[in-house]
């Protein structure tokens, strides 16, 4: 949805070799392949998570359609396989859009079983305008700094200047980047994907998507059926909302797992001392949020900053207690520093996150139409204010430079599909960044897929994150492509349990006579900076840092 944690998978300093693509003629009826591409040159970039991590670069056109003409980088990583059993690149892909790929495949290849990971070459990529890639977008750095005004517009002078700022943003890309702006959306990320396998030197790939990446999976599928082998989807984008739609859709999902959150918060009212009715708890957040208007926390943290930092909370339920933390503070003791601390952790946006929302605009407004007029999201922001406000108009900004985009929108590929393989699509009913009905959609879409479900889950990006019923699933299909199948006409093919919800943690004691508004040194570690440092596979249990956790930093709605 928002930014705003830090890239938590955002690769150190890495440095690859290059190699160009050749210009190929297309293929057709009667007309040659394109032609095999030199090997990639990969050189040693390990960082300390993931010591056999290794990169390259390759040079794919801008335009697919003119394959002799300009191109731009892409940034690629690998954890290569061990095993005698070669199964071929697992392409990995974590989200946003917007979201660096590079470590996710350092993650992925130590989280799946050892015997699975050593059967493939684990490929991990920043998708163009991304990362490491070139060129990479940042079209208006600073864009999220803070203090910005309240998200929920306070008359119509207030409401005329976030428009502006939405507009000011989508003019910004303009002129930066006016060039490459027709090329950034996700048909031409689907076609990189196949310049990708070409390089590698691959008939087929596999393909583990996320989030976002599992509408780019689609997206390719539908492209090359012929050329997955298999492909596994977890927390599914509906293909029938982009993106517009989806959005809307989030709202009333952020909402219900914000709630979910609250009474949570009042089940242990004996840690954080907020009370036992959820609606009071709530109440008690929004008389925060109101506080903050008149004096920001730390002098950075208003209602929208607020926002930011509580929403990665409906991603991943492994930051409650520190949140829950952060609130009670503030609430009990006029502490602004857990919460000051809580926004610079989980939701300030740095440059990586300007990248990333560069990014993700320039896709989903090319993706797909948005209202041009202003007044139909007037409309419908305030008509799902009205039911769920918990981000709605902070959602609403975050998108709105698609009303002003400078280049005209496409028309969402078709993504149903009947030739491609069984694909595994694994899906939380409670996801409130890709809702369940997104699971189901393109489970129905993809004939022959299997959906796989975490009844009760409520966190955003399931598969190695702990749950030992859906890595077993994974690890199975990746391993020997086999995909559970229910009985009869059921459309669930699998069931799983969710993770128990996390124990609250217990507070500290007031920092010091702290007052709000006021900051003292940080009391919180420092944001990982790969994904799952340090962090020991869990076996039923939720992790410090799972894939859920890491997906809310790739700042897109859909991560």
């Amino acid at each position: 949805m928002t930014p705003r944690a830090g890239m938590l998978i955002a690769a150190g300093a890495l440095v690859a070799g290059t190699v160009t693509v050749l210009p190929a003629a297309p293929a057709g009826a009667g007309e040659p392949a394109p032609r095999p591409l030199p090997p990639l040159a990969w050189t040693g970039c390990a960082i300390k998570a993931y010591p056999k991590l290794q990169c390259a670069t390759l040079k794919v056109p801008l335009n697919h359609d003119d394959p002799a003409g300009r191109t731009v980088t892409l940034a690629l990583s690998r954890v290569p396989h061990t095993a005698k059993t070669f199964q071929g690149p697992l392409l990995v892909n974590p989200g946003g859009p917007g979201g660096s790929g590079r470590t996710m495949a350092g993650y992925v290849a130590a989280s799946l079983p050892p015997e699975v990971a050593a059967q493939y070459d684990v490929i991990g990529f920043d998708p163009r305008g991304v990362g490491k890639s070139e060129p990479a977008l940042d079209c208006k750095p600073g864009h999220f700094a803070p203090v910005r005004p309240d998200s929920v517009p306070r008359g119509a002078e207030g409401e005329r200047a976030a428009v502006q700022r939405a507009q000011d943003f989508a003019d910004a890309c303009g002129k930066k980047y006016a060039d490459v702006l027709p090329y950034i959306d996700t048909v031409s990320s689907a076609r990189d994907l196949d310049v990708i396998r070409r390089a590698l030197g691959a008939p087929k790939i596999n393909y583990l998507g996320y989030s976002y990446g599992t509408y780019l999976g689609a997206v390719y599928a539908r492209l090359h059926p012929d050329r997955v082998r298999r492909m596994a989807l977890d927390s599914v984008v509906n293909p029938h909302g982009v993106w517009y739609e989806d959005n809307i859709a989030q709202d009333y999902a952020f909402d219900t797992r914000h709630k979910d959150f609250m009474a949570w918060v009042a089940r242990q009212d004996a840690v954080y001392k907020l009370g036992t009715d959820p609606a009071a708890v709530e109440a008690a957040w929004y008389r925060m949020r109101d506080a903050l208007r008149a004096a920001p926390a730390g002098g950075k943290v208003g209602p929208g900053e607020l926002e930011d930092t509580f929403l990665p909370g409906g991603y991943y339920n492994g930051y409650w207690p520190r949140l829950a933390t952060a609130f009670s503070a503030y609430v009990n003791d006029a502490d602004a520093v857990p919460l000051t601390e809580a926004y610079e952790r989980y939701g300030e946006a740095d440059a990586a996150a300007d990248n990333g929302y560069s990014v993700y605009t320039s896709v989903q407004c090319r993706d797909a139409g948005w209202p041009r007029d202003w007044n139909v999201w007037r409309k419908d922001s305030w008509d799902v204010h009205a039911k769920a406000p918990f981000s709605t108009w902070n959602n609403a900004w975050y998108n709105a430079p698609c009303a002003f985009w400078p280049v005209d929108s496409l028309t969402p590929p078709d993504v149903s599909n009947d030739q491609v393989p069984p694909v595994l699509i694994l899906q939380a009913t409670d996801d409130a960044a890709t809702p369940y009905e997104g699971g189901v959609a393109l489970h129905r879409l993809m004939r022959g897929s299997s959906l796989v479900v975490e009844e009760g889950g409520g966190n955003h990006g399931v598969t190695l994150g702990g749950n030992d019923c859906l890595d077993e699933h994974l690890a199975t299909y990746l391993a020997t492509g086999k995909v559970p199948r229910a009985e009869g006409d059921a459309e669930v093919d699998a069931v799983c349990a969710a993770l128990p919800e996390p124990e609250p943690e217990p507070l500290a004691p007031p920092a010091g006579k702290q007052t709000k508004g006021k900051t003292a040194a940080r009391s919180l570690p420092p944001r990982a900076e790969t994904v799952g440092a340090a962090q020991p596979k869990a076996t039923g249990t939720v992790r410090a840092e799972s894939v859920g956790g890491i997906l809310h930093g790739l700042l897109g709605h859909v991560r």
